[in-house]
């Protein structure tokens, strides 16, 4: 197996709240906090528990189909923000990992010039990626384990697996 960098939830808790204190010694002060599921989901709540922001929104956006595997572009998949409520908002965006950017871009891109101002916070950002992000714990190249994600789901197309 290649190295990996590996985030157990010990270093999760201390990673996020590292996260927050970028965002709050940068005198940035969200309105909203918007996570990219699944990977931000944690990340955000997090950061909106460690900034006092309790607007927490989610947008699901397809890319990644498996382990280094991804789809051609990113889709942004409904159901999505109201726009029109956001438009004086300070929005925060939030994932785990900027790997190759490509799906923080796309939501950057929906986002910009629709509400006040628009940043973006992740645990992880890789070199390659073409978003680089206002906040970021962490650079590296490694493919990353993070607790959330590193064991294979216990269902299997509706179907309990049993030895999980």
């Amino acid at each position: 197996m290649s190295e990996r960098e590996i985030m157990t939830w010990d270093i999760f808790g201390t990673a996020s709240r590292d996260l927050a204190t970028m965002v709050a010694d940068s005198g940035y002060e969200p309105d909203i906090i918007l996570a990219i599921a699944r990977g931000g989901l944690l990340a955000a709540g997090a950061l909106g528990y460690a900034l006092a922001v309790k607007n927490l929104y989610t947008m699901n956006v397809e890319f990644y189909t498996g382990v280094d595997e991804r789809l051609p572009v990113p889709m942004i998949l409904p159901p999505v923000p109201d726009l029109v409520e956001l438009r004086f908002a300070r929005v925060l965006i939030v994932d785990d990992v900027a790997d190759t950017g490509h799906t923080l871009k796309i939501v950057e891109e929906f986002f910009r010039g629709r509400v006040k101002e628009v940043r973006s916070a992740v645990l992880y950002e890789k070199p390659r990626s073409v978003v680089k992000c206002d906040y970021a714990w962490k650079k590296t190249d490694l493919w990353i384990n993070f607790p959330w994600s590193d064991k294979d789901p216990v269902v299997t197309k509706g179907k309990i697996v049993k030895d999980a």
